[in-house]
Order: C-alpha cells, then sequence, then structure tokens
C-alpha cells in the first residue's frame, strides 16, 4: 500500500467518524440527521476530490490566467499556446534574448522575422536578398540569416536559420523550429509544443 493510499483512506475514516460522531450527540429527528449527514459528506468529499486533485487545479488556475492574458501555460518541457480570437496561435519567443511576437504557421518552411527585429536581436544578415519565398500575402523576397539561440519559454534551440523579410510585421514560426520539437500539434483550442 502506497503512502498517499494510506493518507487519503485515514482522512476519509476520519471524516466519517467525525460525522457520525456529530450525529449521535444530536437528538433530531432522523430525516434531518440524514440531511446534516449529507451535507457533511458533501463538505468532507469536496475537500477529498480538491486534495486529490490539487496537481491539476494548480494547472487549471494557469489555464484561467492564460484565457484572460493570451499568455502561454508552461509546464516542465511543454508549453501550451491559447488560441487568438481570430482562430492563429501566437507565442512570444527570444531571439538571442531579445523578445519577439510570432504568428505559429506550420506552412512556412523556415522561420521568418522582420529586418527591424532582426537588428533589435542582433541576427547577422546576408547582404543578398538571394531567395524569393511564397507566403500567404504574395511573393517576399528575403535575406539570410541565424539566430544565436531562439527559445519559447523552457524550450531552446541554437544557431537556427532565419529568413529576413523588408517587411517588419512579418514575424513567423515555421516548420524549421517546430519540428526539432520533440512533440508538437492542436489540441482543443492549445497548441502544445514539447521541447
Amino acid at each position: 500500500m502506497t503512502n498517499d493510499l494510506m493518507l487519503g483512506g485515514l482522512y476519509v475514516l476520519m471524516a466519517i467518524m467525525l460525522v457520525f460522531g456529530a450525529l449521535m450527540t444530536r437528538r433530531e429527528p432522523w430525516a434531518r440527521n440524514l440531511t446534516f449527514l449529507l451535507a457533511w459528506l458533501s463538505i468532507f468529499g469536496g475537500g477529498f476530490v480538491m486534495f486529490t486533485f490539487r496537481d491539476e487545479m494548480g494547472l487549471f488556475a494557469q489555464r484561467i490566467r492564460s484565457e484572460v492574458t493570451g499568455e502561454p501555460v508552461l509546464k516542465g518541457r511543454q508549453v501550451r499556446i491559447p488560441q487568438a480570437i481570430d482562430g492563429h496561435f501566437y507565442v512570444d519567443a527570444r531571439i538571442n534574448g531579445v523578445p519577439i511576437r510570432f504568428l505559429v504557421d506550420s506552412g512556412a518552411t523556415v522561420t521568418t522575422i522582420g529586418r527591424m527585429a532582426a537588428g533589435e536581436a542582433g541576427v547577422a544578415v546576408s547582404t543578398e536578398r538571394n531567395q524569393v519565398v511564397l507566403t500567404g500575402n504574395g511573393v517576399v523576397e528575403v535575406s539570410r540569416g541565424r539566430a544565436e539561440t531562439l527559445a519559447i519559454g523552457p524550450i531552446q534551440r541554437s544557431n537556427m536559420q532565419l529568413h529576413i523579410a523588408d517587411r517588419d510585421e512579418l514575424n513567423v514560426l515555421g516548420m524549421n523550429f517546430l519540428s526539432s520539437l520533440n512533440r508538437w500539434g492542436v489540441e482543443g483550442r492549445w497548441l502544445v509544443l514539447e521541447g
């Protein structure tokens, strides 16, 4: 028998003894005692359920906060990103320690950032715009670059290839980052990334 099981059994036994002890000292009609018994059992049952699921309650509180603020939920090496109201997934990542907001796009082959964001993050950019990329918004000329680090919460990758676009609003987290993960996928209204 494990310690948790023994503690749970002891808790239930103490609760039952307390309720029956209180009922035995009362001189009330049977129906009223039954109501009193059910009320106490509900109280102790609720306490037992809360004690049993205390870890999940913490995750539940994080999920509520995430729904309100749009912040991801971090659990170990896992990041859970809530779906935005427009149906997309957005995440605040760090390139070389500089925060940059990304649209997560599994249709993008390479992670792309704007030229201004690349400058702020200290990303070395090639001077040639030698590559043309087809995006959902049309054809874009890009330069190549490399990030020393790209991190989302506890998940960090080094020496990540980037495309640098002239359009500064174009920050897209692509498949070169997603495919480096142990697991990623959509679960309901959440994008789950596991490092």
